[in-house]
């Protein structure tokens, strides 16, 4: 789930929240700056949960409508297709989304249905769910484009469901667009023969789990160091006026080019450059991009860049 560009984020805004409340706790600032990924996975669940409860609600009420003394004819024999969408029914029996959730306790819509009332209400308002539930039959792709399509246009924009999770935890709006992003590639993933919907990990494996721990502790731990690198770089610039975001982000790049040789120059300076360009002011990049040129200049003329390991070449 977390890719190696996930990972410095989340460690760069640590190291800031960390300067931002003077923390001197290099334990308790590890274990916030894990909590705050553990954060990540439970809005990946938390979303996939809602379409669970959307079909859920779905089905109760045509259950309940159908019981009415005075059902309707349609009531009474209503159309199904929706809660017998193939794709939807792939999350409800996914043993691996069911445990993940209960070992989470992600239980915030059994608190607030209403929420999921109103996405339902506006699914069953849409053209596109009216499109859906008007085709002579449905195939398995018809299945998985609907639900794609009804993720993209309609559940995931949804204001309502925003304001919810910027209320709820506001560290989940920078991970938003990333979570939406990754279950709607395994939406459309989704294969006939599938037998259930299977989750991602949280890490690919257990280096990226150590990188996490290794990034922050090695950049924390050197700071004075690492800013000594770029201090006397910046002679049109004034030192106390940089972003910070940007003093983060230049001691973490050259934390990664001096303190980890198995990740190559390139990588290094491309990522950070891309999270700068994203998270800090409109000439960032740029900056970064000076300083960090010049000092791959002066630590391979110093031979200091001790790169081991491959795809260096």
């Amino acid at each position: 789930m977390l890719n190696r560009r996930h990972i410095r984020v989340k460690v760069m805004q640590g190291i800031y929240a960390m300067h931002q409340h003077q923390g001197e706790n290099l334990d308790k600032e590890e274990k916030f700056l894990f909590q705050s990924i553990d954060n990540m996975h439970d809005l990946y669940l938390l979303i996939l949960s809602a379409l669970i409860e959307i079909r859920e609600k779905e089905e109760e009420y045509l259950e309940l409508a159908s019981k009415k003394h005075l059902a309707t004819k349609e009531e009474r024999n209503p159309s199904k297709r929706f809660v017998e969408n193939k794709v939807l029914n792939l999350l409800l029996r996914s043993d691996s989304l069911t445990e993940a959730i209960d070992k989470r306790s992600i239980t915030n819509w059994k608190h607030n249905d209403d929420i999921i009332l109103f996405l339902l209400e506006v699914i069953k308002e849409s053209e596109l769910y009216k499109e859906y539930m008007d085709l002579p039959k449905v195939t398995f792709k018809d299945d998985k484009n609907f639900i794609s399509d009804l993720f993209t246009e309609v559940i995931a924009p949804n204001e309502r469901l925003y304001d919810y999770l910027e209320e709820h935890k506001l560290t989940w709006l920078d991970d938003l667009p990333s979570v939406n992003t990754l279950i709607l590639k395994q939406l459309k993933q989704c294969n006939e023969n599938d037998e259930s919907f299977l989750i991602t990990r949280l890490y690919k494996d257990l280096d990226d789990k150590d990188y996490v721990k290794s990034l922050f502790r090695k950049t924390i731990l050197n700071e004075t160091e690492l800013s000594k690198e770029y201090i006397d770089k910046t002679p049109n610039w004034d030192t106390d006026r940089i972003a910070e975001i940007d003093t983060i982000i230049l001691k973490m790049a050259i934390c990664e080019l001096l303190k980890f040789p198995s990740i190559p120059t390139k990588v290094t300076i491309n990522e950070y450059l891309e999270i700068a360009k994203e998270y800090s002011t409109p000439k960032s990049s740029i900056f970064i991009n000076g300083i960090l040129d010049n000092l791959v200049k002066e630590f391979e003329k110093e031979n200091r860049l001790n790169k081991a390991g491959r795809g260096l070449l």
